[in-house]
Formats: C-alpha cells, structure tokens, sequence
C-alpha cells in the first residue's frame, strides 16, 4: 500500500519512492517491470570503479574510450593519463560515455570484462531484473527495473566517493587540455533547479529507454530517492513525488 497519493497524470512508465536509509517503498508504479535504463547503468558502473580502483591512478585514454557515441566529456587526450576521480567526474555529472569506456578498460582490460564485473555484482545484491550489456548504457541490452535500482541508489550513496560528485551542480580539474582545466556541468534537474536538500544522483536518456532518472533528496535527516522510468516530464514528475513523500 502506498504511503500517499499524488495524480501524476501522464505519469512514467514505471517509478518508486523510497527510503534511502531503510529502503523501505513509499509509493510504486510498476517496480519490476522490466526496461531500459541508459546511462543510469552508470550507477553500477560507478560502484565497481569505486570498488576496484583508487582517486589517484592515472588511467590512460585509448582510441576505444575516444570511440565513443552519445554524450561525453570530450576533449579527452588519446595517449595521455587522466586521473580516474576526474573521469568518475566526467561518468557521474556529464553521463561520459567516453569516462565509461576508459574507466572500464582501465579496471577489467577491456569493455566485455567489466560487464561481466557489473553483471556478478548485480547477482551479488540479489537484483532480479537487472542485466547490463555495456558500462555506459547506451545500448537496450542494459535493463533493470525500479525495485532494483533502488537498491543500487541505496549501495551508490554509501559510498562517500560517490557521494561527493553527485550532489555537486558543478566541477572542474586541471586537465591536460589548453587552458589547462576541465569544466563539467551536472544534468541532475533537481540541483540544477535548487530544489531543496537535492544531493545525487543521475539521469539517463535513449530512444528506447526514455527519459530516465534517480534522484535523492534529503531534508531533516531523512533521505527519500525517486526512480523514474521512461517520464514525459522529470522534472515535474519527481518533485511531486518527492514533496507529497515528504509531507507524508
């Protein structure tokens, strides 16, 4: 039963409220169907770089990681050594499909090896409807599910390198590029907007997929996150949500 109502109208094509500390679910619209999840794979892809690798080691950019399609940072120098905790930067606010690449290659040896990393650390956590085809998410082979990508919100926010990007609106890094820094600009609509106590967490988009988002806010001590499947209106969509959950 859910703990409140709200008439999203048009709403998504499957979406979850939650309890980020308990993980306790406050109001779901179809949380095991399976979709698409583009970028937000990057979530799980964040997890185990995190989990494998350290801030500072330098990961080289190979022509693989400049193969890229969709969004990226860009600018990334073949050849030459970026440090991981930039590119983690570049994966979580910009949603790098080319961060995504080369941070996979610079954990597993090449893209195939890390799925596999990604797909064992689903089992791992019990997520049933979770399967991942790629570390960026471009492709439909990556699918979950609301239910499931809780539980990954909830593994990503307590890890405090995580953490500390998501929540930010904004970033830069010395870089070797001209000028010598490195600029990157979230996509997360609730920062962007200051909506209040917003502090992660990722938004995703393909054709097939839809717009997609995870967010999570946290106002007097409760965090509350909101998982939105394939929404007409993000935005709209998770502010109502998140403001009938916390009003209760």
């Amino acid at each position: 039963v859910d703990a409140f109502f709200v008439d999203l109208r048009k709403p998504p094509r499957a979406a979850l409220v939650f309890d980020v500390g308990s993980g306790e679910v406050l109001w779901h619209r179809r949380p095991l169907r399976v979709v698409p999840i583009a970028s937000l794979t990057k979530i799980m892809t964040a997890i185990v770089v995190t989990e494998r690798a350290r801030p500072r080691e330098p990961v080289r950019i190979t022509a693989a990681a400049l193969r890229y399609q969709g969004s990226g940072v860009g600018l990334l120098p073949r050849g030459r050594r970026v440090r991981l905790e930039t590119l983690l930067n570049g994966l979580m606010l910009v949603s790098g499909n080319d961060a995504a690449i080369a941070l996979a290659g610079h954990v597993s040896g090449t893209e195939r090896r890390f799925v596999r990393l990604m797909n064992r650390r689903a089992r791992d956590l019990g997520l049933r409807c979770t399967r991942f085809a790629s570390s960026h998410g471009l492709e439909d082979g990556n699918r979950s599910c609301a239910r499931d990508l809780a539980v990954l919100t909830r593994v990503a926010m307590k890890r405090p390198r995580i953490r500390r990007i998501v929540r930010r609106r904004e970033a830069s890094f010395k870089f070797p590029v001209k000028g010598g820094r490195l600029y990157l600009y979230g996509h997360n609509p609730l920062i962007r907007a200051g909506y209040a106590g917003a502090i992660g967490l990722k938004t995703g988009y393909t054709d097939a997929a839809g717009s997609c988002f995870v967010g999570v806010v946290r106002r007097g001590g409760r965090a509350l996150g909101v998982v939105l499947l394939n929404s007409r209106n993000v935005p709209l969509h998770s502010q109502r949500l998140l403001d009938a959950a916390f009003r209760g």
